[in-house]
Formats: C-alpha cells, sequence, structure tokens
C-alpha cells in the first residue's frame, strides 16, 4: 500500500488531488490518503445544494461548499476532521461495501481506546451509538475510492447550524440527507490521546495501518505530488470543486417558497430554479407598488440562483417600484 498525506486544507483541492491519483496513477497496490480542510460543506453527486445548506449562514462565516463525484449525503468539516480514501482496483473489492475500508480504520481507533467504535448500518462508523464518521463511495475506469470522515474534534455547534436549512418549502428530487445524531471521537480515546492534534492522529493512524512503529520505516510508501501533476490537479479544481455551475448548478430542478411579513405587507415568492437558475418566478402578497411586479420577475428570470447575481439584478432593477416599503437588500435577503 501507497500513501499521500495533502498539505492543502482546501477542500476544493484536496478532492481534485483524489481525483487526479485515481484516474492517472497506478500504484499497482491500493493508494491511502490522508487529508484536512478549512470549514466546508461538501454535497453528494447527486443532491441539491441548496436543499442541503444554511445558505445564509455560510456566506456570514465564509464557509467553503463544494459538491464531490460521490454519491451519499451533505457533511460539514473543519480543521478538526480528518478524512481518509482508499483507491482500489475496482475487482478487488464490491461496490457498496463499505465496511472492507472502514474496518481497518475501527481496529485502528480500538487500539486507541475507542473500544466501542462498530462500523454500522451502510456507510457509517459509530461510537457509542453515535455517528463521527460516514462515507462514500465512487468508481470509474476500474478503480474505485472510498473516502470517510473522522470527526476528532469538530466544532458541533456550527455542524447544527450550517447543515440546519430553513424551512422554504423547497421542493426537488435531490436526494436529501438523513441527519443522525453526531459526536466528536476524542472523548472516547484513551487519556493518552485527549491532546491530541489532527497531524498527530493521521500519523498514528498510518502507523496503525502500516504496522510499523514509526513513520521512517515507510518513508518509502510515500507518494508526493509532483508539480506536473499539481498544475493538473490545478485545473480539475477549477473544472469542478471551484467552479459554481458544478457545485450549485449540477443540483436537481426544483421549486422553492419564500415569505415574510414587512410593516408594508406580506411577500411571497415562488421560484422554480434548473440547472441552478432561475427559470420561473411569480410574486404574491398584499403589497403596494405603482408598477407591475411581474415587469420585476421577467428580469430575475434566466439568472444564476445566487445572492450575489440577485443583488446585482435587483439594484438595477430599482424595487421600490414594484413593492414599496421594503429596501433592495430586504428583498434580497428574501429571495436568496
Amino acid at each position: 500500500m501507497r500513501y499521500v498525506s495533502m498539505t492543502s486544507h482546501n477542500i476544493g483541492r484536496n478532492l481534485a488531488t483524489e481525483q487526479y491519483l485515481m484516474n492517472n496513477k497506478d500504484f499497482g497496490e491500493p493508494l491511502l490518503l490522508f487529508y484536512y480542510e478549512e470549514p466546508c460543506i461538501i454535497v453528494g453527486r447527486n443532491q441539491n445544494t441548496m436543499e442541503e445548506i444554511n445558505q445564509k449562514y455560510v456566506e456570514e462565516n465564509n464557509i467553503r461548499v463544494t459538491r464531490r463525484l460521490s454519491g451519499g449525503g451533505a457533511v460539514y468539516q473543519d480543521l478538526g476532521n480528518l478524512c481518509f480514501s482508499f483507491v482500489v482496483d475496482s475487482s478487488s473489492e464490491e461496490f457498496g461495501d463499505f465496511k472492507s475500508f472502514t474496518q481497518p480504520i475501527v481496529d485502528a481507533l480500538h487500539q486507541m481506546g475507542a473500544t466501542s467504535a462498530e462500523v454500522s448500518g451502510r456507510n457509517d462508523i459509530l461510537v457509542d451509538g453515535k455517528k463521527f464518521s460516514g462515507n462514500a463511495m465512487y468508481t470509474r475506469n476500474g478503480k474505485t475510492f472510498s473516502h470517510g470522515t473522522l470527526m476528532l474534534d469538530v466544532d458541533l455547534n456550527v455542524v447544527s447550524s450550517a447543515l440546519n436549512v430553513p424551512e422554504d418549502k423547497i421542493k426537488s428530487k435531490g436526494i436529501k440527507s438523513v441527519r443522525s445524531r453526531v459526536t466528536n471521537l476524542k472523548p472516547y480515546l484513551s487519556d493518552q490521546y485527549q491532546d491530541l492534534t489532527v497531524p498527530d492522529f493521521r500519523d498514528i493512524l498510518l502507523k496503525e495501518l502500516f504496522h510499523v512503529d514509526s513513520l521512517d520505516a515507510i518513508k518509502d510508501k510515500e507518494y508526493v505530488v509532483t508539480k506536473e501533476e499539481q498544475a493538473k490537479i490545478d485545473d480539475i479544481y477549477e473544472q469542478y470543486y471551484n467552479n459554481w455551475n458544478w457545485v450549485y448548478g449540477k443540483s436537481p430542478a426544483f421549486t422553492v417558497q419564500k415569505r415574510q411579513h414587512f410593516d408594508m405587507g406580506t411577500v411571497d415568492a415562488r421560484l422554480t430554479v434548473d440547472d441552478g437558475q432561475i427559470t420561473d418566478i411569480k410574486f404574491y402578497g398584499d403589497f403596494f407598488g405603482p408598477e407591475d411586479v411581474t415587469a420585476l420577475a421577467a428580469q430575475l428570470k434566466g439568472i444564476q440562483y445566487n445572492r450575489e447575481t440577485l443583488k446585482k439584478v435587483l439594484d438595477q432593477a430599482h424595487t421600490e417600484k414594484y413593492i414599496v416599503g421594503i429596501t433592495t437588500d430586504e428583498l434580497v435577503d428574501l429571495l436568496a
């Protein structure tokens, strides 16, 4: 087995590295990757991004959002979480058999004191009945990767806020995340590991998985990405993980209702969004305005459904002509 310890803390760049190594390198043996990143949300390939995240909270707290190639549900990560990924030949493992990848991790955690850790259900790892690891899988061109999270010391308050979608009556065919009781792993580890950092945690797992006492013993097993390969990885990053159309535009078509009462009356907006663009929008309510609000709706059709684009268009539309007593920023907050 070979391994890579990624140095980037950008989830998009790490997923791009994983994708490149899977599709372009053949080590003749399994590949293990470890990485951890700054606050981010990763939605599954078949999910509706808008349906999974609290957009306002995410923007206010500078949480990066991206979409991965694999299926499954949305997850929040920060620098207290360690990600692991196994890349193998598809013929060596049955697709969907998560236990073959996660059991070695669980065995290592048992050695660290988390004796109640166990593989549970389809793709989770639990400790004391609570989830601290979710896993997803993807296969292509004879290769399969199975990647997962390990919540060592994640800010659980942010998890509940960032993934707590306001009730906007979004309806789509996207695969919904199933919320589980989550916990951090650290309280379940032995006393000697209570001051453990994520890099320390990674190194201990490496030694356990390779059955060695020192990382020096597996120096020849480490793979370091070259400058030439990094340039190709950067291209993948821009094409997928830093691309609004991939992250949001790939969401299944959905409808959403945004309704709020203001001092001047109630505004009730009904939107249809497809490929990340507003394809239809209608305004209802008991508000007043000197001009027909359908003219305002017409200016919003065909634009990207995100706060920045909405604000740009509405600033130019002079919304007070259509809805008196509500500012453009208040309308942006309602719609976005």
